[in-house]
């Protein structure tokens, strides 16, 4: 059944224990999932890390040591493949388990929004974006409880950056905070100096760690961020010209079979930070299967900007497929 999101509170998990957000606003669904599970500890999925062990999920929520006392887990990036999944939870008792499934926006078509929608022990709530009148009176009252005043102008320009993106302003209002702490006047000087909308810090990390083939901490990374569709172009070009570089380096160390020496001769120069992670990932690609992989970047970023709507979930998979890869 349907249910809007400002109904929900702690009761719903009393009453109901399958969940369905879906929707672009991704800070308001996590602003909801703090509210109902009141602090709770809970346990985070990707879609495509579940269907390619499925057997070990059901094993995992069967299991009472891997958990607390109540089991609360979070299915990131769900599409109608999870559909599966849910229909056979339906036939197990999980009454002492609650599953959020949140996905992107969903269209009506969806068969996953219908069965949740339709469904009367199932609670369907959909996730839109804020308009600017609700970001500007969250901003004002954010800024209210922290005793921090800031011009309307500049409330204006925070929110025009943000792009109507509601966890992006609350990451940025955060950081005011503590600029504020420390007795700054907030003008339009500092302001500029303190947000930076623009750069998302993770990404490169992401592309590194799945170039390094480290699954887990790849996983790790998609889990704790939500990137948006714009971010998911941005990614793409990252790990392009990444991927060229290693390119570049694995055929030199093809030749000269010594690590160190590669890697001290690149250039421009690998700074002294990256030099580890960088050795992790010469060892772990062949010329040959990073070409391909370079000719596939080109195809996913053409689809990505095809279908921009699943443009997350386009990204998630290919990352999760190379980490996943063995030459």
């Amino acid at each position: 059944m349907i249910v809007k999101h400002f109904n929900l509170n702690e009761n719903s998990i009393v009453k109901n224990n399958l969940f369905l957000f879906y929707g672009d606003n991704e800070g308001l669904k996590n602003e909801i999932i703090k509210k109902i599970l009141n602090n709770s500890n809970y346990y985070t999925y990707d879609e495509k890390e579940i269907l390619d062990n499925v057997n070990i999920f059901f094993e995992n929520i069967s299991s009472k040591s891997l958990f607390d006392e109540n089991k609360i887990i979070l299915i990131k990036r769900c599409t109608d493949k999870i559909l599966k999944i849910v229909n056979n939870l339906s036939t197990k008792n999980i009454s002492d388990l609650v599953i959020i499934f949140n996905s992107r926006n969903l269209e009506k078509k969806s068969k996953l929004r219908t069965l949740f929608e339709k469904e009367k022990d199932y609670i369907c709530s959909p996730f839109y974006m804020d308009n600017e009148q609700t970001l500007i009176k969250l901003s004002y009252n954010y800024l209210k409880n922290v005793n921090i005043s800031i011009s309307p102008a500049n409330i204006n320009l925070l929110i025009n950056k943000c792009n109507g993106d509601r966890q992006t302003l609350l990451n940025e209002l955060n950081k005011i905070e503590c600029l504020g702490m420390y007795g700054k006047k907030i003008n339009s000087e500092n302001l500029g100096k303190i947000i930076n909308l623009a750069e998302n810090f993770h990404a490169t990390e992401l592309v590194d760690q799945c170039l390094a083939k480290n699954k887990k901490k790849t996983i790790n990374i998609l889990n704790e961020n939500n990137f948006s569709p714009e971010d998911s172009v941005m990614i793409i070009r990252i790990l392009l010209n990444k991927a060229k570089k290693i390119l570049q380096l694995s055929n030199q160390f093809k030749v000269n079979k010594n690590i160190n020496l590669t890697i001290d001769n690149a250039k421009p120069p690998i700074f002294w930070k990256d030099k580890d992670i960088t050795k992790q990932q010469v060892f772990n690609w062949e010329p040959k299967t990073l070409k391909e992989m370079i000719y596939k970047l080109n195809e996913i970023e053409f689809l990505i900007k095809k279908n921009i709507n699943n443009s997350v979930n386009l990204l998630t998979n290919f990352l999760l497929e190379q980490c996943s890869s063995k030459d």
